[in-house]
């Protein structure tokens, strides 16, 4: 760890005020989001029943966070301040393994004010949804499994796969850490792996048995509807380059730490959409080049993990910035040892990071005041769709007589599971 100087304490006490202002965010109200609402309708099913052919008893959503919603329902503390706050925990103990894997190669409070500052990680810290579960779940399982690599301890491997479990019963792109364990233990055993196919063909064809199992019973293993979505999205007329196109566009909201939305408002939403995805372009390829051609000690687990992450995500047929944030501590640091190692960056890499935490500021502070402000909050959170069930529950009735009928499904909800 790099000796403390008068900037690094400055870089402490910011990141101390950043992690004050993630814990006042556990005052918020209940953020609603169409997926939360979906998590929380199967809750209920589970909990009080449900007709077998609704919408949430269909639901194909991955367990684990319903369970967690279920399991601080039946405490009787299921309210948005636990949510938030579990978020918090999770997120924290996500960095601190990531600053672990890349101890000495990486400022920990450079790198951590770095991540926290991202507008996607503060806003969905704040969100009812799986991404903070996943995050932790799947870090914790790569951190253990590169223990694993440097100790040679069973325990340490078997950690990481039972965490890797949680973390695809939290969420199915989990599919991609369990294809990064395979592959990295194929890895640390590549020269005994050859010499036992050479002396066990019978194994490997068992083993590739195995995998013709998993195509043919797919449909019974809930694998079906994955790969539904996507021929339904074509058939919808959506193409692999819009595909494209939108995750290039989250690359460099993420990136520039600027919402495209916030942009469309100053420039024309074609224009912008343009200039999105050609940065965005320019950046992946970018950190695809450093991640596996510039930076040589990042452990094998984590390149194995991003590209089979990525691989997933660039073919995902659905626009969502947060679909990134598991990664996010990752990237972050392996940005952060790229440009620490590269001194000619410095004075790049300071006029970037100070408007980059400017963004930050900006965006943590503007969701902060959302969070105190209830009237600010039900205008503006999820743009406004739920603006009705937001006043009705705060006010008693929507405060603009235009503002259409509260869906008081919604506003149950809100009366049950706010702070």
């Amino acid at each position: 760890m790099a000796k403390v100087t008068g900037n690094g304490l400055i870089f402490k006490v910011i990141t101390a005020v950043i992690v004050l202002v993630y814990l006042i965010n556990c005052c918020t109200p209940l953020r609603l989001h169409v997926d939360m609402l979906r998590y929380f309708a199967i809750k209920d099913c589970m909990e009080l029943g449900c007709p077998a052919d609704s919408d949430a008893a269909k639901d194909y959503m991955p367990i684990g966070y319903t369970a967690l919603l279920l399991a601080f329902s039946k405490l009787g503390i299921l309210k948005s301040y636990t949510i938030v706050l579990l978020n918090c925990l999770y997120l924290f103990g996500g960095v601190w393994m990531v600053i672990k894997m890349f101890k000495g190669k990486v400022h920990p409070v450079f790198f951590f004010a770095l991540l926290l500052m991202n507008w996607t990680v503060i806003k969905f810290v704040t969100h009812p949804l799986s991404e903070m579960q996943y995050l932790f779940f799947s870090t914790a399982s790569v951190y253990l499994f590169y223990r694993y690599a440097q100790e040679r301890r069973i325990l340490l491997l078997l950690g990481a796969f039972a965490l890797g479990g949680l973390a695809f019963l939290t969420r199915s792109v989990g599919i991609a850490l369990f294809a990064a364990l395979v592959t990295g233990l194929i890895w640390q055993y590549r020269k005994e792996l050859i010499l036992l196919v050479k002396k066990n063909k019978v194994l490997v064809i068992l083993v590739v048995l195995v995998g013709i199992g998993v195509v043919v019973f797919s449909k019974q293993l809930g694998l079906d509807h994955y790969t539904g979505v996507f021929s339904k999205q074509k058939e919808g007329g959506l193409t692999f380059g819009a595909i494209l196109k939108g995750h290039f566009i989250e690359w460099t909201e993420i990136c520039f730490n600027v919402s495209i939305a916030k942009v469309s408002t100053v420039l024309t939403a074609s224009t912008a959409e343009l200039l999105f995805m050609l940065a965005g372009v320019l950046i992946f390829a970018g950190f695809v080049y450093v991640l596996f051609f510039r930076v040589k000690d990042v452990p094998f687990i984590i390149k194995a993990y991003l590209f089979f992450y990525f691989v997933l995500m660039m073919n995902w047929p659905f626009y969502d910035p947060r679909f990134w944030v598991p990664v996010l501590p990752l990237i972050a640091a392996v940005l952060a040892q790229y440009v620490r190692g590269v001194p000619r960056l410095k004075e790049v890499r300071n006029m970037a990071f100070a408007v980059y935490f400017a963004l930050g500021i900006a965006s943590v502070g503007y969701l902060t005041y959302t969070s105190l402000n209830r009237k600010l909050f039900a205008r503006t959170q999820a743009n406004g769709v739920y603006r009705s069930e937001y006043e009705t529950f705060f006010y008693g009735k929507p405060l603009d007589a235009t503002t259409r009928p509260a869906d008081p499904n919604i506003v149950d909800i809100l009366k049950r599971y706010d702070r």
